[in-house]
């Protein structure tokens, strides 16, 4: 009986160090595989916005203006233009996917935001190469203080995912994500930024000068944008 016992309380103790091993090992495993899930995200999300920005380039082509953003959150055509300048009546919006005929939703299921300078999605006078552009990119510098990423008014249209955490973002059925974070300056400005947008380094840390940041955000180059318009003869 003694035997039978020591045998059986051996074999538990054996069983629980086993199953610690394992939880140890699947612990070790878990990070990694969700760190691989997020980069998949990211991958997804910025091969969306290239498929956008060449639809945006043929758009124009096609058109020889950008298109105004939608400005609903369940139908993606693009929003209404001013009778009298023929310019977007909201500039900033989501991108128009159905029209573009390119994905809604970012990685994580947010709608794509998306701005235009005015000139360029006007749709009775054609862009020139003399156009004038008004968005400009910011950055921040290692010490966290703003700097250009792009030169002041030269960017004729952006697009934005708001990333991971979404923070105010919007989702497929139109609600908007609520600011969790502490302390999330550029992420906050991208929300609700018409002409002035900022992408940097991702950082999960809302402690630090510039805060928490996730955004993904892509534009058209004007110069990638006028040589493919001159090259299919939309252009001077």
């Amino acid at each position: 009986m003694n035997t039978t016992a020591s045998q059986s309380g051996f074999t538990l103790i054996e069983l629980a160090l086993v199953m610690a091993v394992v939880a140890l090992l699947m612990g070790g495993l878990l990070v990694p595989l969700t760190m691989q899930v997020e980069q998949q995200k990211i991958r997804e999300t910025q091969r969306s916005m290239e498929e956008i920005k060449e639809a945006l380039f043929g758009y124009a082509i096609a058109n020889r203006h950008l298109p105004c953003p939608a400005v609903s959150a369940t139908d993606g055509a693009e929003g209404p233009r001013d009778a009298t300048t023929h310019e977007c009546i909201s500039r900033v919006g989501f991108i128009p996917w159905s029209v573009l005929g390119v994905s809604k939703l970012d990685g994580w299921g947010r709608i794509f935001r998306y701005s235009t300078a005015p000139l360029y999605s006007k749709n009775m006078a054609v862009f020139s190469l003399t156009s004038p552009r008004d968005i400009t990119i910011k950055s921040r510098d290692a010490a966290g203080n703003q700097v250009n990423f792009s030169s002041t008014d030269d960017i004729p249209a952006v697009v934005i995912s708001h990333g991971k955490n979404g923070y105010l973002g919007t989702t497929d059925s139109g609600g908007v994500v609520p600011n969790a974070s502490a302390n999330n300056p550029d992420e906050i400005a991208n929300a609700s930024a018409v002409n002035l947008f900022v992408t940097r380094v991702m950082s999960g840390n809302s402690a630090s000068v510039a805060g928490e940041f996730d955004d993904l955000v892509a534009w058209l180059s004007p110069h990638i944008l006028f040589n493919r318009m001159v090259a299919a003869g939309r252009l001077p």
